[in-house]
């Protein structure tokens, strides 16, 4: 930038600083508008970027639970992309499922746990289905 055009923009922000001034009342409240300005826009910027990020991971955790639902024998691949129902669908799911909860409570303890041998004998069976390689 010129010597000139320099003087002339600072001769610019000079004025606009004057008659913000004059508008405003002090000097300290211009500056002080500026700074409450300022603050609110980053403020308004950085909620957006936390929330763009969240969004992400929730999308993510979605497509890993549809794999999940997609690879189980036996699930219903109705549940893949739940999220996209309406409240109404919900809600017929939600009461689906609590009456399994039910179910579940009535036949079992919920403090019971599975044994190590059931674990093998499913992952050895899951693995019987799906070979992976060469072996």
């Amino acid at each position: 930038m010129t010597r000139k055009k320099r003087n002339k923009l600072s001769q610019i922000l000079e004025q606009f600083s004057l008659k913000a001034t004059k508008a405003t009342g002090t000097s300290m409240a211009f500056w002080q508008l500026v700074i409450n300005t300022s603050t609110t826009i980053v403020t308004f910027l950085m909620v957006f970027l936390i929330q763009r990020a969240q969004n992400k991971d929730a999308q993510a955790i979605h497509i890993k639970l549809n794999e999940i639902v997609a690879a189980l024998e036996g699930a219903s691949n109705n549940l893949i992309d739940v999220e996209d129902l309406n409240e109404r669908e919900i809600e017929t799911l939600h009461t689906h499922f609590q009456k399994l909860v039910q179910m579940a409570k009535k036949d079992m303890k919920l403090t019971q746990s599975h044994s190590v041998e059931e674990a093998e004998v499913r992952h050895n069976l899951k693995h019987s289905k799906h070979r992976h390689g060469t072996e």
